[in-house]
């Protein structure tokens, strides 16, 4: 699942981006679908019907029926940030419990004492 709120800047993006992908062959298709789920976390099956192509006329009709938010700009960056800083909250409690269950090395910490030896067999 990604974003159901975009700004207005967004939005004319996104249908840019809708109107490109509807007028290029299959491989264009899959870099556009991948660009919209990574520049703006935008899943075109969260919006459209099973079977049915999603184009820009689409994506007017989601944000009139409600299933996309337009919001200001500050509102969204602010959501950006907060989602960016969940996400690296999440990553290094993933990584701290991978080190505490022996899956992965604490990286930092092996540096750590490399450069500890380093120091004591350079003098």
């Amino acid at each position: 699942m990604g974003r159901n709120k975009f700004s207005q800047k967004e939005l004319e993006e996104i249908g840019r981006l809708l109107r490109q992908k509807n007028a290029v062959n299959r491989g264009k298709q899959k870099l556009i679908r991948h660009q919209l789920r990574v520049d703006y976390e935008f899943n075109i099956s969260d919006f459209n019907e099973p079977g049915k192509a999603f184009g820009e006329d689409e994506l007017r009709e989601a944000v009139r029926r409600g299933a996309i938010q337009v919001l200001d700009d500050a509102t969204i960056a602010a959501m950006k940030e907060k989602r960016a800083r969940d996400k690296a909250r999440d990553e290094a409690a993933r990584a701290q419990e991978a080190v505490e269950s022996g899956e992965q090395t604490d990286w930092q910490e092996a540096l750590r004492q490399w450069n500890e030896w380093e120091e004591g067999n350079n003098v």
